[in-house]
């Protein structure tokens, strides 16, 4: 059972309050809080592009094999190695915790997904029924990206409903809904999506941009395009307070979108467009002419006469 302040700090760091969480201060050092803390503040740092900061909190020589794996996900490719080794030493290891295993699972499946390596981070994380919280929400999230939902739902469900209450697993599930537009008791689409948004918004102890976003994806699909924008002026408000570029990405696509679905918005539309992240509109290119090529060598087959 989590202490009432380490499960802050989960929280902050699931709900992508990255700002927040990095100005947090550490429990005191013989806290059993503080490796947990520690780590989940250098991966707030990874996440906002600050390996130099993450780097910083790791102490030296440490033991703690998830601040370690930790410290080799900062390092980005120079660290996979690094992570292989740690994940054959947690095997039969009796002197680290459980958490610290997972944690050292979690991170290196993180690093083999950024590096390409797919099949290497689904081995790491194991397999439907027997992952815990996060290895379960990042394995459904690589079967997403796969477009395989219905084995991110297999992999999700055993885990839901052995911890229903667990903020990662509600947004792992939220993710699935938005891919599969499920509707949910209510009948309305995407509403396991929105109730999971509206939810987290109204906490008075959260301030992340990346939840406000997320509404603001799920208010689009569902053509509510007003509220959407006031989602995305409001997440703009607080990463330009909190002076982070990282996650403008998102943002600014979202906006992107809004605008191109408003007739009166198109003009605004092209301006946003020309400040997305130079990478993105490289990558977007790069999709356009892979999907003008496979769309000309597609047939459209001859239309199907009845037989009597």
């Amino acid at each position: 059972m989590s202490s009432p302040d380490l499960y802050f700090v989960k929280q902050q760091f699931t709900l992508g309050a990255y700002p927040a969480l990095v100005s947090l201060p550490l429990p005191d050092s013989s806290s059993s809080d503080y490796a947990p803390t520690l780590v989940y503040k250098i991966r707030a740092h990874i996440a906002l592009g600050d390996v130099a900061s993450a780097l910083a909190l790791v102490p030296t020589d440490t033991e703690n094999v998830a601040l370690q794996a930790a410290a080799a996900l900062a390092r980005g490719e120079e660290g996979l190695e690094a992570l292989r080794d740690l994940c054959v030493e947690i095997e039969g290891d009796e002197d680290s915790e459980e958490w610290e295993k997972e944690m050292v699972k979690v991170l290196a499946g993180t690093a083999f997904v950024r590096a390409g390596e797919i099949e290497e981070a689904l081995e790491t994380l194991g397999s439907e029924g027997k992952a815990g919280d996060e290895p379960a929400a990042l394995l459904s999230q690589i079967y997403l990206s796969l477009a395989r939902p219905a084995l991110a739902q297999k992999v999700l469900a055993p885990a839901l409903k052995a911890n229903p209450d667990a903020l990662v697993l509600q947004l792992a599930e939220s993710a699935i809904s938005l891919v599969t537009g499920s509707q949910g008791t209510s009948g309305e689409p995407y509403a396991p999506a929105l109730s999971f948004y509206n939810e987290q918004v109204a906490n008075p102890s959260i301030s992340s941009a990346a939840l406000l976003v997320g509404r603001a994806v799920v208010r689009i699909l569902r053509g509510e395009l007003s509220p959407a924008q006031s989602d995305l002026e409001e997440a703009e408000a607080i990463l330009s307070r909190a002076q982070c570029e990282k996650g403008t990405g998102d943002m600014l696509a979202a906006m992107v979108v809004a605008a191109s679905l408003n007739d009166s918005k198109k003009g605004e539309a092209d301006e946003l467009w020309s400040t997305l992240p130079i990478p993105w509109l490289l990558d977007i290119g790069a999709k356009e002419l892979l999907f003008d090529e496979c769309a000309s060598k597609f047939q459209v087959p001859p239309r199907a006469v009845a037989v009597a």
